[in-house]
């Protein structure tokens, strides 16, 4: 371990809380003795921010120090200097001898440590030394973390500084102290407050009346709190599965909902855009490391084209024999499903392919202290609605839109009035099996990326496109994003396993009762 956050910056801070150099007596009563003499040094070094601590106390962790009867050296690289005066010594006595350093000891070094990187210029490192002292700080370091505490710049930061000193002081001798450290802890957000709360709460934890009650309302609002980060989590997570459902049975609900056709491969074809990103990323890789952060913005269009080729040719060579005979249309696709999964396997193996995420796409936004929005989710949330203001736009604004929609309500009208049928029908199929490598390429930056991508959303998008309305957008989404929250919600409560057979059931009745969907068709489609 180095000491490269000791920089000077973080000295000159020190300087001007009042910091000065270390005693060889100080030095000395800091590297050897008894423990609890050797701690108490310590804290008075902290108290007065001696700027020549650090060093020590890293050099101490290190096992780079030696005791002389005159001083206490700090070996590096072969060269000794003074703790106490930073100076040069020309060699090592042979007679210099190692400290003894226990558990007990190298824990209060860790604990000073980080309590100096509370003045470092870093805001990262500020906020990595409080979160270290959560459980390294005792009310001997109360000094020190007042004048962080002041001197802090960030207010969040200084809101963490006033809980952790809170934090402290709950288990002060001083009644008073107690008490006052209970309210503050009130405002806390942190899991760790409860099981302080908790801690202390418990039998022969806080014998006082008054400040048990004060515990025990801080328990309260901070469970509270806490509550309410775990019901937005469970809601974002069932939004982002949601919108995952959305992205996939977009395509669907062009190849099923539009055009009647039962795609078995639909996941194949979702698989296949996943392959694409993997096949971008490492190209991008290999020759384009520099702009390696940006391969998604190259996969997007290219996983949309590759299954939409794919999806064309399926079109073309298959399917346009079978339309209007379901059945076979079911069995078809179910063996050109397996047929591509054996391909992808001879090409590229039966392993997960590893896709990585772009460095803006990496990490997440922490909202409360049990809820982080990682960076990857929210994209797909806002990409998956993005392809549906592109798909609703392209059904109703334009002229292959008008086409799709002209020969799935009356194919007979739509080619006596010179629409080409057949070429409308590749164009919506290949549209459809587009969208299914969109959602492919959304997926590889949340999963795993193998054959078998696609079984495992093939049933749940077929879910969607009935629950929400054959040939509706609107349901769609609905349907999508509210099977996605039920499912996380059900889950919750149930276990996984039983969730989804809870959520097929519920689509089952459902459909029972209202067999168009929560979206019915209107017009003359309806009546056909």
């Amino acid at each position: 371990m180095q000491v490269r956050w000791i920089v000077p910056g973080l000295l000159a801070l020190l300087m001007s809380v009042g910091a000065q150099a270390l005693t060889p007596q100080q030095a000395r009563s800091i590297a050897t003795g008894d423990s609890d003499e050797r701690i108490a040094a310590m804290q008075a070094a902290l108290a007065a921010a001696d700027t020549g601590l650090a060093p020590l106390a890293q050099a101490l962790l290190d096992d780079a120090v030696k005791i002389t009867p005159e001083q206490v050296l700090i070996v590096r690289d072969g060269q000794a200097t003074d703790a106490a005066s930073g100076q040069r010594v020309a060699s090592v006595p042979e007679t210099a001898e190692d400290p003894v350093n226990n558990n007990r000891i190298r824990r209060a070094l860790q604990s000073a440590l980080a309590s100096l990187q509370l003045f470092s210029p870093d805001r990262a490192q500020r906020a990595a030394a409080i979160t270290q002292l959560r459980d390294q700080a005792d009310e001997g370091l109360m000094p020190l973390l007042d004048k962080a505490e002041a001197a802090e710049p960030d207010a969040a930061l200084k809101k963490q500084l006033s809980l952790l000193k809170a934090g402290v002081l709950v288990s002060s001798t001083d009644t008073d102290k107690r008490l006052a450290a209970a309210r503050l802890l009130e405002a806390s957000d942190d899991p760790n407050t409860r099981s302080l709360l908790l801690e202390r709460l418990a039998t022969g934890g806080e014998a006082d009346p008054a400040v048990r009650a004060a515990l025990a309302k801080a328990l309260t609002a901070v469970e509270r709190r806490l509550s309410i980060g775990e019901w937005m989590g469970v809601l974002f997570t069932g939004a982002s599965l949601g919108s995952i459902l959305l992205l996939v049975a977009l395509g669907l609900a062009i190849t099923y909902g539009l055009m009647g056709v039962i795609n078995m491969a639909h996941g194949e074809l979702m698989m296949i855009g996943a392959y694409a990103t993997f096949v971008v990323q490492n190209l991008f890789r290999q020759y384009l490391p520099g702009a390696f952060d940006w391969y998604v913005l190259a996969a997007i269009p290219l996983s949309f084209l590759a299954s939409a080729l794919v999806g064309a040719l399926m079109e073309r060579s298959v399917i346009r024999w079978l339309y209007g005979r379901p059945l076979e249309t079911l069995l078809a696709t179910w063996g050109i499903s397996l047929v591509l999964m054996q391909a992808v396997r001879s090409i590229f193996g039966a392993q997960n392919v590893p896709v990585e995420n772009p460095a803006w796409m990496s990490g997440g936004v922490q909202v409360m202290s049990n809820l982080t929005l990682p960076y990857n989710r929210l994209a797909i949330l806002a990409f998956a609605f993005l392809v549906l203001g592109g798909v609703a736009l392209l059904i109703a604004r334009t002229r292959l839109g008008l086409f799709v929609r002209g020969v799935t309500q009356n194919r007979r009208m739509a080619s006596c009035v010179g629409v080409n049928t057949a070429r409308v029908d590749t164009y919506a199929f290949a549209l459809g099996a587009g969208i299914a490598g969109l959602a492919g390429c959304a997926l590889s930056q949340v999963g795993n990326v193998g054959p078998d991508l696609g079984q495992s959303y093939i049933v749940d998008s077929f879910m969607v496109v009935v629950l929400g309305g054959v040939g509706q957008l609107a349901g769609t989404v609905v349907a999508g994003l509210g099977l996605g929250v039920l499912n996380k919600l059900l889950e919750g409560w149930a276990g996984a396993v039983l969730a989804k057979i809870m959520v097929l059931v519920f689509i089952v009745v459902f459909i029972q009762k209202r067999p168009q969907g929560l979206f019915a068709m209107k017009g003359r489609s309806a009546e056909a």
